[in-house]
């Protein structure tokens, strides 16, 4: 597992105000969707081109275009759903297919409970938006079951990471043999006892969305 953290002024600068308790909804989405876009920016160095050629007002020339079959990007619900518009403004022609990961109480191990994926993902650059990777299971396991669906190439963007929750995802992602990357924004001092990122930035998605009982 290859790990990208983002050392830029305007990532730290809109983290910071994620950060801030004061921040209002409206606000913390704008600053989300900006901040992703920065964080595909990187995502996507990587992603697979094909030539094409074009003819400009000038002259003819060959140039890129995204390789077919098209990338996909996963969000994980729900949250990662506030993260979706900023990295589909960079990848306008990407696949959008949807993974819904909860833990169960009695094992701690999460399972899916909903899934919007093709059976069959060989071939295919995978995306998965997650705000937050605090203990590293349900984003471990989001890549678990694209790998079973046959996904070699798959790279995850947060927002936060812990330390804990980093090499917990890297265990579970190494023993898969498949080409994983994690690109964050920051990574964190660590987790409290309730799994907290600290210093965080709280529930992510009750900060998108609202608190929903």
């Amino acid at each position: 597992m290859e790990l990208k953290v983002l050392d830029h002024p305007l990532v730290a600068h809109k983290l910071t105000h994620l950060r801030d308790e004061n921040t209002k909804s409206p606000t913390f989405r704008a600053l989300v969707d900006e901040l992703v876009t920065l964080l595909a920016y990187e995502a996507t160095r990587h992603v697979r081109v094909q030539p094409v050629e074009i003819t400009t007002p000038v002259a003819p020339t060959v140039g890129v275009e995204l390789a077919d079959p098209k990338p996909i990007v996963v969000p994980i619900l729900r949250a990662g759903l506030g993260m979706l518009s900023g990295m589909t403004r960079l990848v306008p022609t990407a696949e959008v297919g949807f993974v819904g990961m909860v833990r169960d109480e009695e094992t701690l191990e999460p399972f899916t409970y909903a899934e919007r994926l093709p059976r069959d993902l060989s071939g295919r650059q995978c995306f998965v938006l997650d705000p937050m990777l605090a203990t590293g299971g349900s984003l471990g396991g989001c890549v678990k079951f694209l790998a079973e669906r046959r996904a070699n190439d798959v790279t995850c963007l947060c927002l936060l990471a812990a330390p804990e929750g980093i090499e917990r995802f890297r265990q579970l992602v190494d023993g898969l043999k498949i080409e994983t990357t994690l690109v964050v924004a920051a990574v964190d001092e660590r987790l409290n006892e309730h799994g907290y990122i600290i210093p965080g930035l709280g529930d992510a998605g009750d900060r998108l969305y609202g608190v929903i009982d």
